[in-house]
């Protein structure tokens, strides 16, 4: 009968079988016990002794083989989530990257710009680079607050000045530099990129609602813009930033849908799929 207890004893201070199991066992151990004493009073056969003893032995080693598998169970549960933790985590890597490398090309379209505004200053007056008559400027495409001031003498230099604001951190002065730049040159062809770092100094001081505006502003005055992709994108971050994620997330299938093939599609999808949502 000592070995009975024992047995049970080893098997509650083990911890790990589950409640239903142990009363389980604890059942069937009791009346094994009754059969046990009852054997002892009439026969005392010690075969049915033994018998009994083996029968609560094999009891016991299943329910230790049980509890093995409860713990294996428990191991692998664990190791999904840690794995899930890492996709995660290596999604959001990802992403960072691609916005750093979008963050890069832009900067290098920007240089690019510049230098070409710069040659279409140089040309002779009247005459674009490429031989062809230059556009008359269309002032009714920059709709701004205070009227037009007299031309810089470089409209590259301003703008140029603007974007190292920009980059330095400093975006209430390229937010200024910006906007000075359109009210002189509204039919520049970097206008529609000034246009733009205004949206992008507005979202990077966390005035989401004001950025929006304004990326609004740069897909609808300039909707064949190179910039017109970005806007989109950073129009969807905004509203997820203030809380609208269902507005959000119609912004960024939006750029999925009709951008597909570009970076910030591809960005898109990332944030998405981040948010839960399957896209193609």
């Amino acid at each position: 009968m000592k070995s009975f207890s024992v047995l049970l004893t080893a098997l509650l201070l083990a911890g790990c079988a589950t409640s239903g199991d142990v009363q389980s066992v604890q059942a069937q151990i009791r009346e094994l016990q009754d059969e046990l004493a009852n054997i002892k009073r009439t026969a005392s056969s010690k075969e049915e002794v033994q018998s009994v003893n083996q029968r609560i032995a094999q009891q016991t080693d299943q329910l230790l083989k049980s509890n093995a598998t409860l713990v294996a169970k428990v191991e692998q549960m664990d190791e999904r989530v840690q794995n899930g933790t890492g996709s995660v985590e290596q999604t959001n890597y990802r992403i960072d990257r691609l916005v750093q490398e979008l963050t890069q090309a832009q900067r290098d379209l920007e240089d690019l710009k510049v230098r070409v505004a710069a040659m279409t200053a140089a040309a002779p007056p009247g005459i674009s680079p490429a031989g062809a008559p230059a556009a008359a400027p269309a002032m009714s495409e920059i709709n701004v607050p205070a009227p037009p001031v007299q031309p810089s003498a470089n409209p590259t230099d301003l703008y140029q000045t603007a974007y190292r604001d920009y980059q330095r951190g400093n975006f209430d002065l390229a937010i200024a530099g910006f906007v000075d730049f359109l009210r002189q040159n509204p039919s520049s062809d970097l206008a529609d990129n000034a246009a733009y770092w205004i949206g992008e100094s507005l979202f990077s001081q966390k005035k989401y609602q004001a950025a929006i505006a304004q990326f609004d502003t740069v897909v609808t005055k300039y909707p064949r813009s190179a910039k017109v992709p970005g806007a989109l994108l950073k129009k969807g971050y905004a509203y997820i930033a203030l809380g609208e994620k269902a507005q959000g997330i119609v912004q960024l299938q939006y750029v999925v849908h009709e951008h597909p093939g570009s970076q910030e599609a591809s960005l898109a999808r990332q944030k998405l799929r981040s948010l839960g949502v399957e896209t193609r």
